[in-house]
């Protein structure tokens, strides 16, 4: 083969095995539909693109090894980030020695400290990731009349929750809600009754959440069936964007206030992800996957659009030039719009909170269009009305 149609290889790890196989089988699904379309187009730069890709199990002790040997030994063209902050922030040290462009996929606040000038962040928190993820949250219960005054914050000892929640204390300070109950549990928590019952306790209007997947289920459970009744509940629960958490809960999601980066609102529908959804779609049940991939199918798609783009546009893979190159530029991508401002983030917040409403029973087509996952937040992304408070929306199932 000719030194100048030799593929272009881009190398990452991503937890395709351990707790967060999920979310990355689906963003490996989103990586490979992009592959085709870009080598359906002529490669990058002429040549067609293939991935190095291993997995780190969701270990993160595994993941500077496997970076070290994508770039020592397998000598690959482009490193990205995987997914999430366990996969991501363990590689920035290396990629720091080495000075090299990165792209990561949804790390919540991975450059905070580090302040690494080459490094770009797939997730729309904005310039204050930590403030972000839960601002809508807390701002939308400041509108409500009466107006909440208190909120209990549940979190998981991990470190995916650490950031979500001082960014919780720091908006109930702004929106002037008292924090009366602050508490965490261990992941291998399976009764969360106990949970439920100090929360009861302390009488907090709002329920604030940092779960994950198999948490976020149990805690869903046991709200529902608790004599509890918040005046809002969620947050910051990883889970309910998945479409197998979805369609397990069914009706017991109802009510609930979560994040989400994209949903399947006329607003959100920018060129291309439709299209993007479709493919992906059709594929999703053969390749064992999220059926429907709102949470990580457009993110991962856009995170090597972004990459595509900045190679072209350089014409090369020198890191430091597609680095300056994406600090500058504005990327169209199945997101819409995305530039990066201070730290490699977004350069404007574009996160979403939904409420769950009128859910039925637990089949997944209910959740195709969006009409049982009402955008409440922002008010210029709204696609419905704000059903307040929680137990409101139980009296409409």
């Amino acid at each position: 083969m000719a030194a100048e149609q030799a593929p272009v290889r881009i190398g990452y790890c991503l937890s395709l095995t351990g707790p967060l196989a999920g979310n990355s089988r689906s963003a490996r699904l989103a990586h490979e539909i992009w592959r085709e379309d870009v080598n359906a187009r002529g490669g990058l730069l002429g040549r067609p693109v293939e991935f190095v890709r291993y997995d780190d199990q969701g270990d993160a002790s595994l993941v500077p090894g496997i970076y070290e040997r994508l770039i020592d030994e397998d000598r690959v063209d482009l490193v990205i980030g995987g997914y999430g902050t366990n996969t991501v922030l363990p590689a920035m040290p290396l990629m720091v020695e080495r000075e090299r462009f990165f792209v990561g996929l949804m790390g919540l606040g991975i450059n905070n400290a580090l302040a690494y000038p080459n490094y770009f962040a797939m997730i729309p928190t904005g310039p204050d990731p930590n403030a972000a993820l839960t601002e809508g949250f807390f701002e939308l219960a400041a509108r409500q009349d009466p107006r909440p005054t208190t909120v209990a914050l549940v979190s998981a000892d991990a470190e995916f929750s650490r950031n979500p929640v001082l960014g919780a204390k720091a908006n109930a300070e702004k929106y002037g809600i008292k924090v009366v109950h602050e508490a965490t549990y261990p992941l291998s928590t399976e009764d969360f009754t106990p949970v439920v019952d100090a929360v009861a306790e302390s009488g907090g209007d709002l329920l604030f959440l940092c779960s994950y997947l198999a948490d976020s289920i149990g805690l869903a459970r046991t709200i529902r069936s608790h004599h509890y009744r918040p005046k809002m509940v969620g947050g910051a629960m990883i889970g309910p964007q998945n479409t197998a958490v979805k369609t397990t809960l069914g009706p017991l999601l109802n009510g609930f206030v979560n994040y989400e980066y994209w949903a399947p609102v006329p607003k959100m529908m920018f060129p291309g992800v439709q299209e993007l959804l479709n493919t992906y779609q059709a594929r999703a049940g053969e390749a064992g996957v999220d059926l429907l991939g709102h949470y990580m199918v457009p993110l991962a798609y856009a995170q090597l659009q972004v990459v595509a783009q900045a190679v072209e546009a350089t014409g090369g893979f020198d890191d430091e030039s597609l680095s300056a190159y994406a600090r500058e530029e504005t990327f169209p991508t199945v997101m819409g719009d995305v530039r990066f401002g201070v730290k490699g983030e977004w350069s404007q917040p574009r996160v979403l909170q939904v409420q769950f409403q009128g859910i039925s029973g637990h089949e997944v087509g209910q959740f195709q269009n969006g009409s049982r996952q009402i955008v409440v937040s922002p008010p210029e992304s709204s696609s419905g009305e704000f059903v307040f408070p929680y137990a409101q929306a139980l009296t409409a199932e």
